[in-house]
């Protein structure tokens, strides 16, 4: 990873609570840096697998089901797909609903990668879209081995969503106890047009970030999604592929290094009474 380094290759995370929107906000962060010209690689690290769908149109052959299949082993051809703008697309995969460790597949998918020389390559970015379950250390590899410099979060201001962020920053900042991973912000995902921008705010300052973003519920991102695309390639045009250009190049140059403050549980407590007290107020 070192060779990564001297490139100045952007590595960046985006973690978040499943179901969040954090898919979305990865798969049009790498188009929106590809039709800048740069050479984007997108890892998506869900054992769903669904990470570059938008991206390629359809889901790609996962770096686990590939080396389960091919018992010879794999190239990178097995498992390097290109998408939208000539993205480069690999997807971990993981082990069939109640079977096995998720997160090991990760661990697995990085290894092989290594072992096929995929970081000898130049990259001007490199792009994960990261499971928000830190609990299990598979999840936590692209912060902990130094794979990724700057974590985003997607949240939106619902409480379970709220508690996965604070998780990943209590992950974050034992990392930052060996390395000087960056938490980038958090990025809030109006998903459904009444996310509170109060409350992520709020969690914000309590937690010593900031929020970088407010994704804005589209409709086109919608049926982008549908459709299999990014709104980028869908809607190029659109509000909404203007945001993602525009976050894509705020991500470009927020660059530096933050010691990350989590909740422990009784201010997360706490701040859950503030939260019931914005919605009390809505009422």
């Amino acid at each position: 990873m070192n060779a990564q380094k001297e490139r100045n290759c952007l590595r960046i995370a985006f973690y978040g609570k499943g179901g969040i929107g954090k898919s979305t906000v990865a798969a049009n962060i790498s188009a929106a840096l590809a039709m800048q010209g740069l050479k984007i690689l997108h890892i998506g690290c869900d054992p769903k697998a669904d990470s570059a769908r938008c991206l390629v149109g359809r889901k790609i052959p996962t770096v686990l089901q590939q080396l389960h299949t091919k018992q010879d082993g794999i190239s990178l051809q097995d498992i390097v797909f290109l998408g939208f703008s000539g993205v480069n697309c690999i997807e971990a995969g993981g082990p069939e609903a109640g079977i096995g460790c998720a997160g090991r597949g990760i661990i697995t998918m990085m290894e092989e990668l290594k072992y096929l020389e995929l970081w000898d390559e130049v990259w001007d970015a490199v792009v994960y879209d990261v499971l928000g379950d830190v609990v299990c250390g598979g999840f936590s590899v692209p912060m902990r081995e130094g794979y990724a410099d700057t974590i985003y979060i997607v949240t939106s201001s619902e409480f379970m969503s709220i508690y996965a962020a604070n998780n990943i920053m209590k992950a974050i900042s034992r990392s930052q106890g060996t390395r000087p991973v960056t938490l980038g912000g958090l990025i809030h995902n109006c998903r459904n047009g009444e996310s509170s921008r109060a409350a992520v705010e709020q969690f914000a300052i309590l937690t010593g970030t900031r929020v970088v973003a407010d994704v804005p519920f589209s409709r086109e991102i919608a049926l982008s999604e549908l459709e299999g695309k990014t709104v980028l390639e869908k809607f190029p045009d659109s509000q909404a592929a203007c945001f993602f250009k525009d976050l894509a190049g705020v991500i470009t140059e927020n660059q530096g290094y933050r010691r990350v403050k989590a909740l422990d549980d009784d201010e997360l407590e706490k701040f859950s009474h503030y939260m019931l007290d914005l919605e009390l107020r809505k009422a």
